[in-house]
């Protein structure tokens, strides 16, 4: 038997992906419940790291009088900066997860199509992020190797 995930006046023209199978809508459900879990525990981590930013920003505030207020303040921003860039793939993955839950729950395509929609959008973050990343990083390395060559041939 096999689970439908059309509304019943959608259009099921020639090519498209009308039903899923049983097991392929267990693996579904499976991975909404992980995707449920590990979006409460990024929402979670990026609790901690604004009360980190906080907090240690503060704390390096204090210790370090006048001159090291700057450079905490910088901690701080870097690190709400790093939970600002956390929060989105996190939450599209937190409403990827809402969403197959409510197609798992009500049958519709609408949640499905909504759910993978959020799914896109969460691994087109990462991979943006993970591009620009890899590019700082070449960049760094190639700076560093001109470096080092011109400090060899002083």
């Amino acid at each position: 038997m096999e689970n439908t995930i059309l509304d019943q006046d959608q259009d099921l023209g020639a090519g498209k992906i009308n039903v899923l199978s049983n097991q392929a809508f267990g693996f579904l459900k499976e991975v909404k419940m992980w995707s449920k879990f590990l979006s409460i525990i990024g929402f979670v981590m990026i609790g901690l790291l604004v009360v980190i930013a906080i907090g240690a920003g503060t704390i390096l505030a204090n210790l370090g009088g006048g001159a090291g207020a700057a450079p905490a303040g910088l901690l701080t921003v870097i690190y709400l900066l790093i939970a600002l860039l956390y929060f989105f793939p996190t939450y599209y993955l937190f409403q990827f997860s809402n969403n197959m839950g409510k197609a798992y729950k009500t049958n519709s395509s609408s949640y499905v199509t909504e759910a993978f929609k959020n799914l896109k959008s969460s691994f087109k973050f990462v991979g943006i992020m993970t591009l620009i990343f890899v590019i700082i990083y070449a960049g760094i390395l190639l700076i560093a190797g001109i470096g080092g060559l011109f400090s060899l041939f002083r």
